[in-house]
């Protein structure tokens, strides 16, 4: 019989106010969407099992349904009640294979080496690619990104740590399959920024 804390844990914790939730969750992720590089506020809405971050799980409850199987990178894994949390505040099942994937959550971005496992979609149907959620301790700490395309005025920049080795190989690679490629959502503590793959990364000063 499941313990009291173990249904705390898994069945506590999602959006106390759906509706007001929802609506600002997303439209904090439509504006870092909208503007790539810029940084949006993200209340805490949600309490999670750890490794699971707030940010990061108020997305995917606010993104993920029944239709759209979620990933979760192996820090993830490791947890039984990040899992049961996803699938119960969701609905949503969770695939074992990254290209079958809709969204993934990634809670050790420094450990994903391959941008390019994730489904880019195809020609025919872009949106059928992953969008990817990585967790990250700071938005403003790592190694500056400067960023241009659609959305952004002249150039942006951004410094999320940790992120994924060899990031720039693997994001020019993914902005070389173009309209294919992945989309990257950057969770940090009580903020979001986004990297749509029409986003470039150019060298600082150019």
């Amino acid at each position: 019989m499941p313990s009291a804390d173990f249904d705390s844990t898994i069945y506590e914790g999602g959006f106390a106010n759906p509706v007001g939730a929802s609506q600002t969750v997303f439209r904090a992720l439509m504006d870092a969407m909208a503007r790539p590089g810029s940084v949006q506020d993200l209340p805490v809405v949600t309490a999670p099992p750890t490794p699971l971050s707030a940010s990061a799980s108020a997305l995917i409850v606010m993104l993920a349904d029944a239709d759209t199987p979620v990933w979760l990178d192996p820090a993830l894994t490791r947890s039984s009640a990040v899992r049961d949390w996803i699938v119960f505040h969701t609905g949503a099942p969770v695939t074992s294979q990254p290209s079958d994937a809709a969204f993934a959550l990634v809670a050790a971005p420094q450990s994903l080496s391959a941008l390019n496992g994730f489904s880019l979609g195809t020609h025919e149907f872009p949106d059928r690619s992953t969008t990817v959620i990585l967790q990250v301790a700071s938005l403003s700490d790592g190694a500056p990104l400067v960023l241009q395309g659609p959305g952004i005025k002249h150039q942006a920049s951004l410094a999320p740590d940790p992120m994924p080795p060899h990031f720039e190989a693997q994001w020019q690679a993914n902005r070389a399959a173009f309209p294919r490629g992945i989309d990257l959502i950057l969770a940090g503590p009580d903020c979001v920024a986004a990297l749509p793959r029409s986003t470039r990364l150019v060298r600082e000063g150019a």
